[in-house]
């Protein structure tokens, strides 16, 4: 009797240390499995001082009458006299493109600020549009330009436009940088796990923003600083990589 007590504790016994190494077995592989799927996502970013090569300025010649004859010829007289201005700033007449005249009939107005059918005058306006690569010197000539309000001419200056031609092909070199960035950071990650980076699960490019010099202005949807001669170009990828 007590021999075969003692057998079937001894059974017992292999029984649960069967289950317990087949337990940690299965753990294991369950463990690798998981790890064989398991994909770390990080964002990287390059960013890149650039200049504007490009300049577009535009300027108004605008007069007003109380005869549509009066108001062109003033107009006609005055737009020629802006032309040969800018050409002796040094502006080649090849980079200067004037409109066509734009026109508004005047109307009267009743004591309430209501607009009446009676016409009053008429107002005209004429704009010259500059496009050149000599960025600096278009920036100072649209400075100076408002002195020809001492000719009695009505120029209105408008802000000059920075522009960067070459940005496809930088934006190819920063998207590059970004995607580096992100694979540094992925493996500084993964070393603290003592993990190692695999391969890209996925990746995605976010927008790019384009801000005057050290500015902090992000936007969803991208920026594209036209106000400031030098901006500050930002780079974002977000990539998966497998963890081995």
């Amino acid at each position: 009797m007590n021999g075969q007590r003692s057998e079937t504790i001894t059974a017992a016994v292999i029984l649960a240390a069967a289950l317990v190494v087949a337990t940690a077995i299965g753990g294991w592989f369950f463990v690798k499995g998981k790890r064989g799927d398991e994909t770390i996502t990080v964002t990287g970013s390059a960013k890149e001082r650039i200049t504007s090569d490009l300049v577009i300025w535009r300027a108004g010649v605008s007069y007003q009458s109380a005869t549509l004859a009066e108001a062109y010829r003033s107009l006609s007289e005055s737009v020629p006299k802006v032309k040969s201005y800018l050409i002796n700033k040094g502006i080649p007449e090849k980079e200067i493109t004037i409109s066509a005249i734009s026109s508004q009939t005047l109307h009267g107005r009743t004591s309430d600020g209501a607009e009446t059918s009676e016409i009053t005058g008429y107002s005209l306006k004429q704009e010259l549009e500059v496009r050149s690569n000599d960025v600096q010197k278009i920036a100072k000539i649209a400075r100076e330009a408002t002195e020809l309000i001492n000719q009695g001419i009505l120029i209105e200056s408008q802000p000059p436009e920075y522009h960067y031609t070459k940005l496809g092909d930088l934006k190819i070199k920063m998207l590059a940088a970004a995607a580096k960035d992100a694979q540094e950071r992925a493996q500084r990650i993964a070393e603290s796990t003592n993990s190692k980076v695999g391969s890209v699960r996925n990746a995605r490019m976010g927008v790019l923003q384009i801000t005057p010099a050290d500015s902090n202005e992000v936007s969803d949807s991208g920026m594209n600083d036209t106000s400031a001669l030098e901006k500050d170009i930002t780079a974002v990828v977000n990539i998966g990589f497998a963890v081995d």
